[in-house]
């Protein structure tokens, strides 16, 4: 399996922080979008996404999660969280994060979202308001949030 962790932070300001991150990671964002931007890095091995909403809401962690390279890997991880007794939360073919992705959910003791995913189509030229506009659940659990709130 190759695999990345993804950690996804709620920041005040997008801009600065992708800036930040630019110079802390010494790479440039993957992808930007109004409010969003993410980072996928190779060294380390990270899927970091930014997204600016209010951090008097929950603080600045929104999620945490692994990127796999199938959709046959999350099957596998929702079998195998599922056996183990955690409960799994599907999502297909869903536009999240400006990308359509295969996921599952799962929450940990204190409530924090993980997700284990793999991106369908990562939709680099699709507009800005492809997310936004559906309504469709962006960036964590479809039962939590709805899209970019």
């Amino acid at each position: 399996m190759n695999a990345k962790t993804h950690l996804s932070l709620n920041v005040t300001n997008v801009e600065k922080s992708a800036a930040w991150y630019e110079a802390f990671f010494g790479k440039p964002t993957h992808k930007r979008r109004p409010g969003y931007a993410n980072f996928d890095l190779e060294n380390p091995g990270l899927k970091l996404a930014i997204q600016e909403r209010d951090n008097g809401r929950g603080g600045p962690l929104n999620h945490l999660g692994i990127l796999v390279s199938s959709t046959d890997e999350v099957l596998a991880a929702k079998t195998r969280l599922e056996s183990a007794g955690l409960i799994t939360f599907s999502e297909e073919n869903v536009d999240c994060c400006y990308a359509r992705q295969d996921k599952i959910w799962v929450r940990d003791p204190d409530g924090n979202a993980w997700e284990v995913y793999t991106i369908l189509d990562d939709m680099l030229e699709q507009p800005a308001e492809t997310c936004c506009s559906t309504g469709s659940a962006c960036c964590e659990p479809a039962q939590t949030q709805a899209c970019c709130n």
